[in-house]
C-alpha cells in the first residue's frame, strides 16, 4: 500500500477570486506622506491568503513573494482595492497573484489607477502544519492561462535560483 495524497477536484480560476477594499488613513502613512510599503504588502498578503485559501479549501500559508511591484504611491483618503488569484498550482503549492489599484479621494470620477502588482507563493497545510495536497486550478480563459503559463515560467526561475544558490554553498 503507498501513501498518495487524495487530491480533491480542480475547481475555476474564478473560484478563488477575492477583493478586499479599504480606505487608507492617516495611521497608514510614511513620513513622506504616502501610505507606507508595508502596509500595502499586508493588505497583498492578506488578500492572497484569503484567495489561497478559498482554491484549497482549508489552511495555506505564505512560503515567499516572489515580486511586489509599487508602481504609483498611495494616499490617506484612497480607497484601495487588492484583488488576488489563484493563477497555479503544484501538488501542496498555489501561486497568487494580487493587483492593487487605488480610487483617489479628491477625483473619484476618475478610473482606479494600478498601485502595487505581486506574485506570491501559498502551501497548504493540514493541522499539525504538514504540507497537503491542493486542488488543481482549472484556468477558464486565455488570460487565466496566460497567467498559468507564466507563473510555470517564475516557478522554474525559482526552482533554477534555488539550485544555483545550494551549487555555490556546496562549492
Amino acid at each position: 500500500m503507498t501513501d498518495h495524497p487524495v487530491v480533491p477536484p480542480g475547481k475555476p480560476t474564478s473560484y478563488s477570486r477575492v477583493t478586499l477594499s479599504r480606505i487608507m488613513t492617516a495611521v497608514d502613512v510614511n513620513l513622506y506622506g504616502t501610505v507606507h510599503g508595508g502596509v500595502l504588502m499586508k493588505f497583498v498578503d492578506d488578500v492572497a491568503g484569503a484567495a489561497a485559501a478559498r482554491h484549497s479549501g482549508g489552511t495555506a500559508v505564505t512560503a515567499s513573494i516572489d515580486e511586489i511591484v509599487f508602481s504609483e504611491p498611495v494616499r490617506v483618503g484612497d480607497l484601495v482595492h487588492a484583488h488576488a488569484q489563484v493563477n497555479w498550482t503544484g501538488n501542496t503549492s498555489m501561486e497568487v497573484g494580487v493587483r492593487v489599484v487605488g480610487e483617489r479621494w479628491d477625483s473619484a470620477e476618475d478610473e482606479p489607477v494600478r498601485v502595487a502588482t505581486a506574485y506570491l507563493v501559498f502551501v497548504g497545510v493540514d493541522v499539525g502544519g504538514a504540507p497537503r495536497a491542493v486542488r488543481p486550478v482549472l484556468p477558464e480563459t486565455p488570460e487565466d492561462e496566460r497567467r498559468f503559463r507564466e507563473a510555470e515560467i517564475r516557478r522554474a526561475h525559482r526552482l533554477a535560483r534555488r539550485r544555483a544558490i545550494q551549487a555555490h554553498r556546496a562549492a
